[in-house]
Parts: C-alpha cells; sequence; structure tokens
C-alpha cells in the first residue's frame, strides 16, 4: 500500500475513504512508519460519516489506536511530537467539517498530553488549549453517538 490507496476515492471522503485510511495507517505502522500511520489515523477522523454510519460499528473513531501507537513506538523510529502537531493542527482547521475536526485533534491533543507527558507543546503557538471537559463537550455535541465516551476511558488509560 502506498498513497495512492487514497486516489480511488477522488473527493470522496465517505466510509470507503475511512477504512481506507485505517488500513493503510496500519500497513504503515507494520512498515515501521508511526508518524506517517497517525497521520492516517488523522485523515481518518476527518471523513464525512453519518451517525448511522455501519463503518463505525465495526470500526469506531481510532482514538485507541492513536493512544496505543504514541505510546507503544520504539524511540529510534521517528514519530515527531504528536502533541505539538494535533496543537497546531486543532488550531489552523479548514473546510470541510472543521469544527468536528478540530475537536478530534483535541481530543488526540489531550490523548497526547496523556499517553506521552514528556513531549513538550509548543510555547510559541499562542493558543488557548482546552480543557477536557470542553473537548468532551464538544465531542459530544458534534462527533457520533458514544465517541465522547470511547474518548473518555482511552482518556483513562483504559485501551
Amino acid at each position: 500500500m502506498d498513497w495512492r490507496v487514497y486516489q480511488r476515492h477522488g473527493d470522496t471522503r465517505g466510509a470507503g475513504f475511512y477504512g481506507t485510511c485505517l488500513e493503510y495507517g496500519h500497513a504503515l505502522w507494520h512498515r515501521q512508519l508511526p508518524a506517517r500511520a497517525l497521520l492516517c489515523l488523522d485523515r481518518a477522523m476527518g471523513a464525512d460519516l453519518g451517525e448511522p454510519d455501519a463503518v463505525l460499528s465495526s470500526w469506531p473513531m481510532p482514538y485507541a489506536a492513536m493512544a496505543w501507537i504514541m505510546r507503544e513506538v520504539p524511540r529510534d523510529l521517528f514519530c515527531g511530537n504528536p502533541r505539538v502537531h494535533f496543537q497546531h493542527y486543532a488550531d489552523r482547521m479548514n473546510p470541510p467539517r472543521e469544527e468536528l475536526r478540530r475537536w478530534r485533534a483535541w481530543a488526540c491533543w489531550a490523548l497526547a498530553c496523556r499517553v506521552r507527558p514528556e513531549l513538550p507543546g509548543d510555547p510559541k503557538h499562542d493558543v488557548v488549549e482546552p480543557t477536557a471537559v470542553e473537548i468532551a463537550e464538544q465531542i459530544e455535541i458534534l462527533g457520533s453517538s458514544q465517541e465522547v465516551e470511547m474518548w473518555r476511558q482511552v482518556l483513562a488509560g483504559r485501551f
């Protein structure tokens, strides 16, 4: 698998795209490319999925996979600084679905802070970092059903 797997979806970012992102991220992890695997999961979280989308029953939002990769990445492999990545990503979101994608990025930022507390944020990036309560409130409003509870479980270390 390589980046061309996305071509078959064109501009469509629905359930098929979501599944492709997850599958490609998995393949990248197995190729020892954790930073790129995380980026694939980022893309999956931006997919245009409706509430009744069957793919979410089998493959819920990949918060647990995000946290697992950040925790398990061998320190000799490049993973960048996920905390800074999500901090910048959340603050610079563009359409489509920018509010949902922004709050999912903040949710992943919170996971990065919890799982990799030794990673610093970007002190030069002037942004108000939300609390876990604020993140949960927005995910509850904008996300899929059960998403906020799943995120809370992962944030609590149960993944």
